[in-house]
Formats: structure tokens, sequence, C-alpha cells
């Protein structure tokens, strides 16, 4: 499966980064899943319904289907949060993921950065990330793009994986 992350620091724009490529390389005729990673608890589920109460009851999973999606929660209930390698396992096969967060492992990344959100670049430092989107011109040994410069950014990401 070919994936491809975006990293960043927080406030750097890759939520907005990544739902754009999203919406470019959709609009292509590629399909595209992501995966989001979460420095918190997440809860997408809503206390009250009828698949909480089945979670808050003990389940082990919950499979919630309606006719407009399917959405699986799985509870870790004290196991460690799986490996990305497993995480990307259960996904069905599409054209591209796009990876938001996971900055310490090791597929191919672009960088969001934002000036204003006051942190050092972490491309210098990082080999994985092979291209950086950015508020403000850079001098940087890899390419650097305007954050808002989606057809470009999803030029170098399809170029980048063979698509």
């Amino acid at each position: 499966m070919r994936v491809y992350g975006v990293t960043g620091w927080k406030n750097a724009g890759k939520t907005g980064l990544m739902e754009r490529l999203v919406a470019e390389i959709t609009s292509r005729g590629f399909t595209v899943s992501t995966v989001k990673h979460a420095h918190h608890s997440v809860d997408v589920d809503q206390p009250g319904t009828d698949s909480h109460r089945h979670r808050v009851a003990g389940a082990s999973e919950v499979l919630l289907a309606s006719g407009q999606r399917i959405a699986l929660m799985q509870e870790l209930r004290g196991a460690p949060e799986p490996p990305l390698a497993e995480l990307l396992a259960r996904l069905s096969p599409v054209d591209l993921v796009l990876i938001e967060g996971f900055k310490r492992e090791d597929h191919p990344k672009i960088e969001a950065y934002r000036a204003a959100a006051g942190h050092a670049l972490m491309a210098p430092e990082d080999a994985t990330i092979r291209a950086v989107a950015s508020d403000t011109p850079l001098d940087l040994d890899r390419p650097v793009y305007d954050l808002d410069d989606s057809a470009g950014i999803a030029d170098f990401i399809l170029k980048e994986v063979g698509l």
C-alpha cells in the first residue's frame, strides 16, 4: 500500500493540508484513505447512544452500521497502542493512504510549517521529510512549497509514490 505522511508541530497547518490533499487527489480519480494520530483520548461515540452503552458495558469491539457509513470502535482496555503498520493492515485497499502525525515513523512525509506557530523546522533533522509546505520562504536542501499550493504538493506526493 502506498503511504505518505503529513507531519509538523501543533498549529502548523497539518489538518488543513490533509483536507486539501484528500480533495485534490480524489478529484484526480485516485482513492485515498487517511490515518490520524491523536495524542489525547479520543471518543467518536456519544454518551447515551446504544453503541456507547455497549462499549461502557465492556464490549471489545462495537460495529455501528447504517445506510451511510460503518464505524468500528475497538477498545484497547489497557493494551498498548497498535503500531502504524498494524493500523495500515486494517484498512481496505486504496491508491494512497495519507497519514497525519506519526512523526517518528519511517514513512516519507511532507512537513507543514507555519512561522507564527513558533516551532523549529523538523526537516533539517529528519531524512523522512522529503519536502516542506510553508507559509514563509525557506532555504532548504529539499523542495519547499507554499502551504496553500495543494495542486503542487499533490503532484509531488503522487510522483514520489509512483501514481
